[in-house]
């Protein structure tokens, strides 16, 4: 009985041991599935920083004739003079102006809206964010033409005032969702042993409260600023005879391509890599302290 129970565990072991060739096979499958994985990785890398490049490279080509669109030489003149152009150099001023304000404004309001979404129910919060989620959804043609017809309704002169309000009006629902993301996890009771020891409202607020969801209002600052600065299509219609910084390009590519216009979007991407970079750290420096 012994040496049969035996003979019987040592088929049993044998069956229930998997053939060496199967697994050599999908181990052998897998590193081919790694493989390709890198490589659709890599190419969709490389379709989406090819621009940048062909831009920075650019920059530093030899303008010669009115495009420029064909590598000559390499030069530094261009970014010894990146404000040749003064019509170049006034769009971009009003472009990042107009980022910059309507981004602060942009920021109180969508974090407000942020704040009484989470923390109050009120009737008619779904309506609120229906309404939030539209600019989003809703393609940028129909919401500058819905915004241009509500200015000439209005007998409002398109110009910076109109590119302002339509700038806030797509920055805030861009804000109140990164915001409302980040006031969710937002602990309440914290405000309310603030002002179980004496703090008030106001005090609560800004030693307490906000401290606490300024990262996710400086990422929402920072996506606002750059969507307000890179928009085309909605500043297309309610700009009117004033020019910023992306009309400017379009109408470039049609007349005459000036190396400059390369050099300050290489600027503009440097500073923002710079501040990525600034955040990323500081972030680390947090989580580690």
């Amino acid at each position: 009985m012994t040496v049969a129970g035996s003979q019987i565990g040592e088929v049993l072991s044998e069956e229930a041991t998997p053939p060496p060739k199967k697994r050599s096979l999908l181990g052998r499958d897998r590193k081919l599935g790694d493989l390709g994985l890198r490589i659709v990785a890599g190419l969709v890398l490389l379709y989406l920083f090819l621009p940048i490049f062909v831009i920075i490279l650019f920059s530093f080509n030899k303008p010669v004739g009115k495009f420029n669109y064909t590598w000559v030489g390499f030069t530094l003149e261009n970014w010894a003079d990146p404000f040749k152009y003064p019509a170049l150099t006034e769009a971009l001023k009003l472009s990042l102006n107009v980022a910059a304000v309507s981004t602060l404004i942009a920021l109180v309001l969508g974090t407000l809206i942020a704040i009484a979404l989470v923390r109050q129910r009120f009737r008619g919060s779904k309506a609120v964010d229906t309404f939030l989620v539209l600019p989003l959804t809703a393609p940028e043609v129909v919401m500058g033409a819905s915004l241009l017809t509500l200015f000439l309704d209005l007998g409002w002169a398109t110009g910076y005032t109109t590119i302002l309000i339509a700038h806030i009006a797509f920055e805030v629902s861009f804000i109140a969702m990164t915001v409302r993301a980040r006031v969710r996890g937002f602990d309440w009771t914290l405000e309310d042993a603030s002002m179980d020891l004496g703090s008030g409202p106001g005090r609560t607020f800004f030693r307490v409260t906000l401290p606490l969801i300024v990262p996710g209002i400086i990422a929402a600052g920072m996506l606002s600023f750059a969507l307000s600065l890179d928009d085309f299509i909605i500043t297309y219609f309610v700009s009117g005879s004033t020019v910023t910084y992306p009309l400017y390009v379009n109408a470039a590519t049609k007349a005459a391509i000036p190396p400059q216009i390369d050099v300050l979007a290489t600027a503009i991407l440097l500073v923002s890599l710079l501040l990525l970079g600034i955040g990323t750290l500081y972030r680390r420096k947090r989580i580690v302290g």
